[in-house]
């Protein structure tokens, strides 16, 4: 099969499942001659999108519990995002990320993959959040910028420790190929039996503190970050470049308006959102990418 001038190998949904039945290797090569991208270009602000929520069965946006159910329409969703020029890249997991490059989405986009997606949502075990997901290696074989990893840190719950040694490990093995270690840290606590994460700005600098402390070096590690209250003394609380992540919207005008003070703060490098903007109330992706562009630019 060869490849279009956008680098596309797939033009549509079920030839990539014909594809991945027939040509399995096909997704390594797609990989290999996809056009990268520094991280770091122009004024070296980032607008990244997130779509690993799926993979650890986080299907729900907002008050819609199967919002993200269907991939095609995900894809859709990523698709219509990238395309805006003002975007430079994407997080998720392996599975996205295969089919984003078989359709041409990821050319001079900055690439992201999503380390740990152990701590399934909902389970007893979720704060052992083991590392099921890509891995240095992997990142570093398929020309990615780097990897990201959820840390969250419950002082009841002795699966922090495991996940906590996983991600050193990580943050080691992506400084070791030149890439960036993404650490997105939480303080976090069962409330009723669910994983609550504390958005106080205290508990906020708290999993800074602890999560910039990780690992050999700290050359490539990079923040993702909430927004918070205080936030200026928030991020007083690192010297390490920091993106904010969005969550699951609640109020999307309480985010952006959130999101644009912040991004005025010395330490903060852009944004990287998922839900927010691939799934807004209205379903206008490209005006809610638009939106959030004009911001980070």
């Amino acid at each position: 099969m060869s490849r279009s001038p956008s680098g596309a190998l797939c033009t549509d949904y079920a030839a990539i499942t014909e594809l991945r039945a027939s040509d399995p290797g096909a997704i390594a090569r797609a990989w290999q001659n996809r056009n990268t991208r520094p991280t770091i270009r122009g004024n070296g602000r980032l607008m990244i999108v997130a779509a690993d929520h799926p993979a650890r069965g986080a299907l729900a946006v907002g008050t819609r519990p199967t919002a993200m159910n269907s991939r095609t329409d995900l894809l859709d969703r990523l698709r219509a995002a990238l395309a805006d020029p003002g975007v430079d890249g994407v997080l998720a997991t392996s599975d996205i990320l295969d089919d984003l490059v078989l359709l041409g989405a990821l050319e001079d986009k900055v690439v992201f993959s999503s380390f740990n997606r152990g701590g399934l949502a909902g389970a007893s075990f979720e704060l052992d959040d083991r590392m099921t997901a890509a891995t240095a290696a992997s990142t570093a074989a398929a020309k990615m910028n780097g990897g990201k990893m959820l840390c969250r840190i419950d002082l009841d719950d002795p699966g922090t420790v495991a996940t906590m040694a996983a991600c050193a490990r990580a943050v080691d093995e992506l400084a070791a190929n030149g890439l960036i270690a993404m650490l997105e840290p939480f303080m976090s606590a069962r409330v009723d039996g669910k994983v609550r994460n504390d958005l106080s700005p205290d508990a906020v600098i708290k999993s800074i503190h602890i999560a910039q402390g990780i690992g050999s070096t700290s050359a490539y590690t990079w923040m993702k970050l909430p927004v918070v209250d205080e936030m200026d003394r928030v991020m007083d609380s690192t010297t390490l470049p920091t993106l904010l992540l969005g969550g699951d919207p609640t109020d999307p005008d309480e985010a952006f308006a959130g999101w644009e003070k912040a991004l005025g703060l010395p330490s903060v490098r852009g944004l990287i959102v998922g839900r927010t903007l691939l799934y807004p109330p209205d379903d206008d992706v490209a005006s809610a990418v638009a939106a959030a562009v004009s911001m980070v630019r």
